[in-house]
């Protein structure tokens, strides 16, 4: 039997113009407490490598065998697999992660379709909004594998991309995967750059390539030249999870 979806009922009417205040108070309420359950969950599993990727994969898909190497390469070199939970890229990231016994996470999101969660997580939770799952999602993460995705991958790319290009998130690796795949966004970057949109160096933010070896070996090589990882000191003061 499939996986139910994990889909509570819901209105997406928080972005549906001003509300009465106490709804609005309300709202907060519940953000920072959907915060405040993802730090108690979370705070503990990392370091993280964040793998993005699309839910519509199969296994017989190329791109999800090379999602399971991905996570197996990360368990193997002591990384915390992050994903978004699901299906797809995710799934394979996490499966490769949690089937050669190195630690495996997924930050879920509710969806009216196409969003499961699956079986290869150790620590799972669930958001009900995109933007505090894209927030925990990035930040226990030390690197972060783009894989061939839609919509919903753009937008955790280009934020991710954009919060290391103005420095409000630490410069980590960023690594663009599937070159046949994303040729003609590769190119688009590039003339955003010809056209000063962007700066020619930024380009150099994001790692392009094909190879899981080199993929690996740049994000590697980046953190044990740059950053010193050191576990956290278990303090409970939020009754974390350990």
């Amino acid at each position: 039997m499939p996986p139910k979806p994990i889909i509570p009922p819901k209105e997406p009417v928080y972005l549906e113009g001003p509300k009465s205040r106490s709804f609005e108070l309300g709202f907060a309420w519940k953000v920072f407490t959907q915060f405040v359950k993802a730090f108690r969950t979370l705070h503990f599993v990392g370091p993280c490598i964040t793998v993005f990727g699309s839910a519509r994969f199969k296994e017989d898909n190329e791109y999800y065998k090379q999602a399971v190497e991905f996570g197996k390469r990360i368990a193997a070199s002591g990384f915390t697999t992050m994903t978004g939970g699901g299906p797809g890229i995710m799934e394979a990231a996490n499966r490769g992660a949690f089937e050669s016994g190195g630690r495996s996470v997924g930050c879920n999101i509710q969806l009216p379709f196409e969003q499961v969660g699956n079986k290869y997580v150790d620590t799972s939770i669930t958001f009900e909004h995109f933007f505090v799952r894209k927030t925990l999602l990035i930040k226990y993460s030390y690197a972060f594998i783009i894989l061939p995705g839609g919509f919903g991958t753009m937008d955790e790319f280009f934020e991710t991309l954009t919060l290391v290009q103005t420095k409000t998130l630490t410069a980590f690796p960023l690594v663009l995967f599937g070159k046949v795949y994303y040729k003609e966004l590769w190119e688009a970057m590039q003339d955003m750059a010809a056209r000063g949109t962007i700066s020619k160096e930024d380009m150099d933010l994001v790692m392009y390539t094909d190879s899981i070896d080199e993929a690996m070996d740049h994000i590697l090589k980046y953190i044990q030249t740059n950053y010193k990882v050191v576990p956290r000191r278990r303090r409970w003061w939020l009754l974390e999870k350990g």
